[in-house]
């Protein structure tokens, strides 16, 4: 799981995103550009600003400042226009119980269908493999209603993976899953940004699987960013520690990789 080093070829930029909630700034005036095929991991405890940011660059909520894909601003695009640009999984996707697997996944197809909005060959050869990518091809048939939290998990990957979108925007896209499904399902979501240079932005929870996927990782504490770099020079112990509350420390594992672990506050022992 070693990260490529993006090229610089801007693809999404903030560009002093705000967004205020009442009286209250989530964001404030929040900068960054992300290159093509780069993985932004964005990181921070709880009420950072992080969910904010990711719907911010998916236009679910209103912001002051520009966000840009390619260097154009997205505000004025159609819903069309944009969804062919972005793909977008939230933390809670709306899951209709009565409908079937593959059809579910066709939804992401939308952007790219013709007046009619009919699928063809190529629109359902691409939603079946995809359902056989993320170990749903035998449930294509099974309605959302009898699958567990982990299969519709990665349902609801499948089918923004079917939107073909260059950018690929996932907060907390493995909540739901046990640890062997989430490294593979991030496993996934990298190998297909390796092969179609997907520029991919997540807000991750787990930062020993930011560390492990991410090539950039994005700290974000009361709405501001706070350190922005590669996992290395971003999970540092007393640094982490100061922005979580809580004695974190960070370690390698036999292959290199870092993994960050809470540690206990201990009484000492008489």
């Amino acid at each position: 799981m070693v990260a490529l080093a993006a090229r610089a070829n801007p693809v999404l930029a903030f560009e002093a995103v705000t967004v205020r909630y009442d009286a209250t700034e989530a964001l404030q005036a929040v900068s960054d550009v992300v290159n093509e095929g780069e993985w932004l991991g964005v990181i921070g405890p709880n009420g950072a600003g992080k969910t904010t940011l990711l719907r911010a660059a998916a236009r679910l909520v209103a912001y002051r400042g520009t966000v840009r894909i390619h260097g154009e601003d997205v505000a004025p695009l159609s819903r069309r226009q944009f969804a062919r640009l972005v793909a977008y999984v939230p933390q809670k996707p709306e899951l209709p119980a009565q409908m079937r697997a593959i059809d579910y996944v066709a939804l992401g197809r939308t952007p790219h269908l013709g007046y009619f909005g009919a699928e063809g060959p190529h629109d359902r050869r691409r939603c079946a493999d995809l359902l056989e990518r993320l170990g749903l091809g035998a449930m294509a048939e099974r309605t959302l209603g009898a699958m567990s939290g982990g299969e519709l998990q990665r349902l609801v990957l499948a089918r923004a993976l079917a939107q073909d979108a260059p950018v690929l925007i996932l907060d907390e896209p493995t909540s739901a899953l046990d640890l062997g499904r989430r490294v593979e399902a991030l496993e996934l979501v990298d190998e297909l940004r390796r092969e179609r240079e997907l520029t991919v932005i997540s807000a991750v929870h787990d930062l020993t699987l930011a560390a492990q996927f991410a090539t950039r990782l994005l700290l974000l504490h009361q709405g501001r960013v706070v350190a922005n770099g590669v996992p290395d020079d971003v999970l540092a112990d007393e640094a982490l520690g100061g922005y979580f509350g809580a004695r974190i420390q960070v370690l390698r594992n036999v292959d290199g990789e870092l993994v960050v672990v809470p540690r206990r506050r201990r009484e000492p022992r008489s």
